[in-house]
């Protein structure tokens, strides 16, 4: 696997114009289907990811987008993004992260996980960790400490994985040398923009041309093709309808406090410092005592009259993460640290120094700054949090009950039709609609827009959960998509037609612009299409005064001694013609920062052959049906 790696990180050149550190990677070519396989959606070399560790991810990612779109995503917006593929994309290449991280030997221990926790503002108040926080923040999100803990392992192993991998990319003098020549050419261009809605009135509808026009309909008559619409019997019960039936007495309060009262307990909290001195798991015995001796010694240091342990630390620990505060280790409890070091923390007196601990690190010397006993947070402090939460559970609840206790009746009733006609509840219609436009009545979450249209025609839903509310739905009616008539559809496919006709025209309008350029070997003037020139320009340019991207490629492709390109460049749906009028050649002193920016570059490419080669050997199998 070494091997490789080494083979690998020799690129012969990178081309590092834009710098992408993201690994994009499709695994769905070659993979064998679980279909008719329900316990898991995906496997990798055996190991298998859930359906639930799939939906976890997918409703982070469907949030992130909402909080983007502030708070509500456009109906199929999703569907179209292809989000479900992309999380489950991601998640394989996790999982294989993870498999090549074991293969190339890297383990991660609790500490640093510890110490990662410890960092998160989210867990801190007045800027030091605070554990009770740490709870309720993850319980909010409905996580535990060992789940959360699990999760932030697997993603420290990643990142060192990935830090491995990234170490054996190297990028030499002359590769340098040949990008800053690559990157630092400059053209100057003449082009012509032949814009087809310059052509549009060139073409004529007329009487002439309806029978073009009718087999360009037919032969396209696919685009106009209607959505599917359903027409919609619901019930809708909203949590706001049942807020003022729950009123939670001061006893129920006090009884939730006393059966969580563990939640409300802060443990007690140590403050220490402490000065690492690293020894490998691997280090010869020689290697190893010398260590422990520097420990001592270190050690009688700081147990001298008025030694400035914090001093010290900064002086010799070899812990990156905390060295420069001298050895601050911050308030934790008991268990967050390694073992040994924790039963040595916890047995210490305040001022006092201890050591050496020997712990998989190698030698600490600890002292102990501060001691915070073990408190519980009252009932007044908490009780308003504790009404919300009892609040929300029970209203959920009771307009859940509203809503089965509906569909039993529906069931009773044979139909809603029947339930409504015996005056039990208020059936709401929602008349012909697609997906791409939901009624304003309805509530915008995607779950309803997808139990909407995955109904059949009389099909009665279960009762759908949204954010805040239930649902029970009735397909009435479909409508399948429809093949419309010319004549109901005739202005629209005139304008698309007369669009695409125009764009034909601009096309040979291009074509013979180029030919009579090249014939006289310079670019020529259209007709009522101005020739514009830039000033110098570098590959990445933009701007107003600069040309498309995809023209300013093609001509910096072309060979030094060619002027003129062998056809136009469509872009931004025009099309180009250019001539190449001055070049200068990329010189100069290589500077880290673009040093750097190759570097990178090199990583990235490093890690997706790295992670292709794993791809490849690898058995990954898909549960297609979870997907849908």
């Amino acid at each position: 696997m070494l091997d490789f790696l080494r083979k690998q990180a020799q690129s012969t050149l990178i081309q590092a114009v834009v710098i992408i550190i993201a690994v994009v990677f499709v695994f769905w070519g070659g993979s064998s289907s679980l279909r008719g396989h329900r316990t898991s959606l995906a496997s990798i070399n055996g190991e298998e990811i859930s359906p639930q560790e799939f939906q976890r991810a997918y409703e982070q990612a469907i949030d992130g987008l909402q909080q983007q779109f502030g708070g509500k995503l456009p109906p199929g917006f999703a569907e179209q993004l292809g989000i479900k593929q992309q999380v489950l994309y991601r998640l394989i290449q996790a999982e294989l992260l993870r498999q090549g991280g074991d293969q190339v030997g890297i383990t991660i221990s609790d500490l640093p996980v510890q110490e990662r926790v410890a960092e998160m503002n989210v867990f801190q108040e007045n800027g030091t960790f605070n554990l009770q926080k740490y709870k309720d923040v993850l319980s909010q999100n409905r996580m535990t400490p060992v789940s959360f803990e699990k999760g932030l392992k697997s993603d420290l192993r990643t990142e060192r994985v990935r830090e491995l991998i990234g170490s054996f990319a190297a990028v030499s003098d002359n590769e340098a040398t040949r990008w800053l020549a690559y990157n630092g050419e400059e053209i100057k261009l003449a082009y012509v923009k032949l814009d087809p809605a310059s052509f549009e009135a060139q073409v004529k509808t007329d009487e002439t041309n309806t029978k073009e026009l009718a087999a360009w309909f037919e032969k396209n008559k696919d685009r106009y093709r209607s959505e599917p619409k359903i027409r919609l019997k619901y019930l809708l019960f909203k949590q706001s309808d049942d807020e003022k039936q729950v009123q939670i007495a001061d006893a129920d309060l006090k009884a939730k406090y006393e059966q969580d009262k563990e939640r409300y307990r802060q443990p007690e909290e140590r403050h220490a410092r402490h000065i690492l001195l690293q020894v490998k798991k691997d280090a010869p015995a020689a290697s190893r005592a010398e260590k422990k001796k520097l420990a001592e010694e270190v050690l009688a240091q700081a147990k001298a009259n008025n030694a400035d342990f914090a001093a010290l630390a900064k002086q010799y620990s070899d812990d990156a993460s905390n060295k420069e505060q001298g050895g601050d280790l911050g308030f934790f409890s008991a268990g967050r640290m390694v073992p040994a070091f924790d039963a040595a923390v916890f047995a210490m007196q305040v001022g006092e120094i201890s050591g050496p601990v020997e712990t998989e690190f190698g030698y600490h010397l600890i002292k102990l700054e501060e001691v915070k006993p073990e408190t519980v947070r009252s009932f007044e402090q908490v009780k308003a949090s504790i009404a919300v939460e009892l609040q929300q559970q029970q209203v959920k609840s009771l307009t859940f009950k509203r809503a089965a206790a509906a569909y039993e009746e529906i069931m009773r009733a044979g139909s809603l039709d029947k339930y409504s006609q015996q005056g039990k509840g208020q059936v709401a219609v929602a008349d012909y609609f697609s997906r791409k436009e939901l009624p304003a009545e309805l509530p915008k979450d995607p779950k309803l827009a997808e139990a909407v249209f995955s109904l059949k025609k009389g099909e009665l839903s279960n009762i759908i959960e949204l954010g805040d509310s239930c649902a029970v739905l009735f397909a009435d009616d479909l409508k399948e998509p429809e093949l419309p008539k010319l004549e109901a559809v005739q202005d629209k496919v005139t304008a698309d037609w007369k669009k695409e006709k125009a764009a034909e025209l601009a096309a040979k309008a291009a074509a013979d612009l180029l030919a009579a350029s090249r014939e006289k070997k310079a670019l020529q003037s259209a007709n009522g299409a101005a020739v514009l020139t830039t000033e110098f320009l570098k590959r990445s340019a933009t701007g107003k005064d600069a040309p498309p991207s995809p023209v300013l490629e093609e001509a910096f492709k072309l060979a030094w001694k060619e002027k003129l390109p062998t056809k136009p460049v469509q872009a931004e749906n025009a099309w180009f013609v250019y001539e190449v009028k001055e070049r200068k050649a990329g010189a100069g002193k290589i500077e880290e920062q673009a040093r750097q920016q190759l570097l990178a570059s090199a990583q990235h490419n490093l890690l997706s052959a790295w992670l292709g080669s794993l791809q490849s050997q690898a058995k990954i199998r898909i549960n297609e049906d979870l997907l849908k």
